[in-house]
């Protein structure tokens, strides 16, 4: 019998992010008979723990419940002792593969690692969200020298790779992000007590941080309403913003109109309820609800990040604006007021839909990890 290959991931916490779907949809989807999986994180909670632990190991850095050491363990893990230190502590060992599965702070750590086949996986626009900047490294010259240490750099789209490449004048791979779309499909089924839908309904989906935008789409609704468009925004996903967004709401009297419910482990069933998918994002790598948003034939208006060209063409299977504040409100307006144009961008997403595979996507994942 062909001996596994060890692989070890690794990520700072399975949060409920872009990075730690994905990497909850590679586990859930990779040939355990070829690859024997330990996933390591920082912290030990987060929403996709129970879906990653039921299929391999799962081996937090902090492991206590006791509130005095997690904070001792913490800021030495973060702030004081040496990473080789760290890494030779705490890490998991002797894995054939370790890939650190996110920019920042674990891919800082696991250049430390003497193992030669190491992975760094890029989610993000590195030019236009440079966030490791200010918060994990102290120039542009020392995150390059620690992609230096790994064997390859793997970025989530081709806008993400350009990025990588230019800012660092280092070679990277384009790596699609795995989408289980029977899955998508199956559990957008899933009944759900929904008030019936009486009006044009607006979705979108994700952290309630400000690189999604959610600030610039509340003030593009505000402008809709005020001009008496007749429309309902959902906005699914809970985060540090989630306050101020609700804020905004009370004082603009959007409260009939926009509805915040938190985070759903879930949001299929209320992404399918919907008519239309917005994404006011101010920077993404490639966008896993874009995806599913499509699988689920929701058609999708976006602001210019990268990987919507990839996903949507140029303007071919749904709306790309400049990535501007208020450049979202014409192409809403326009949806709103004109259904037969939304019935047209419906009928593209739906094709663009059938383009999503998780066994095609999946293969080059696998063929890296060998």
């Amino acid at each position: 019998m062909e001996q596994k290959i060890k692989v070890l991931f690794f990520i700072e916490s399975l949060a409920g992010g872009g990075a730690e779907k994905t990497l909850s949809t590679i586990i859930n989807h990779i040939d355990r008979d070829k690859f024997d999986i330990t996933v390591a994180t920082i912290i030990a909670n987060g929403v996709y723990v129970d879906q990653i632990s039921r299929f391999v190991k799962f081996k937090p850095l902090i492991k206590t419940r006791n509130q005095i050491l997690y904070k001792i363990l913490y800021h030495l893990i973060y702030f004081y002792l040496p990473l080789r230190i760290v890494y030779n502590l705490f890490v998991p060992k002797r894995n054939d593969v370790e890939v650190a599965f996110c920019e920042g702070f674990v891919t800082k750590l696991l250049a430390y690692s003497p193992n030669k086949n190491k992975i760094a996986w890029v989610h993000t626009d590195m030019q236009v969200n440079p966030w490791t900047q200010s918060l994990v490294y102290s120039s542009i010259d020392r995150e390059r020298k620690t992609y230096l240490k790994y064997d390859k750099v793997i970025c989530v789209s081709e806008t993400v790779k350009q990025s990588v490449e230019s800012k660092f004048g280092i070679e990277a791979e384009t790596v699609y992000n795995p989408i289980d779309s029977d899955e998508i499909i199956s559990k957008s089924r899933e009944k759900v007590s929904l008030h019936i839908k009486k009006k044009l309904r607006i979705v979108t989906v994700g952290r309630l941080v400000e690189q999604k935008g959610y600030d610039r789409l509340l003030k593009v609704i505000n402008e809709l309403k005020n001009e008496g468009c007749d429309f309902e925004l959902w906005i699914l996903g809970d985060g540090p913003e989630k306050e101020g967004l609700a804020d905004y709401i009370d004082k603009n009297n959007l409260n009939d109109d926009v509805k915040l419910w938190g985070f759903i482990s879930n949001p299929y069933p209320y992404m399918l309820a919907s008519d239309i998918f917005v994404c006011s994002s101010r920077c993404e790598g490639y966008s896993t609800v874009v995806t599913e948003a499509l699988i689920l034939g929701l058609p999708v208006i976006t602001t210019l990040c990268s990987g919507m060209k990839e996903l949507l063409g140029d303007n071919i299977y749904g709306v790309i604006v400049e990535n501007e504040d208020m450049t979202l409100l014409e192409p809403l307006r326009k949806i709103i007021h004109d259904r037969d144009y939304l019935a047209m961008l419906t009928q593209k997403a739906q094709k663009r839909g059938n383009d999503f595979s998780i066994s095609s996507l999946m293969k080059p994942i696998e063929d890296l990890l060998r």
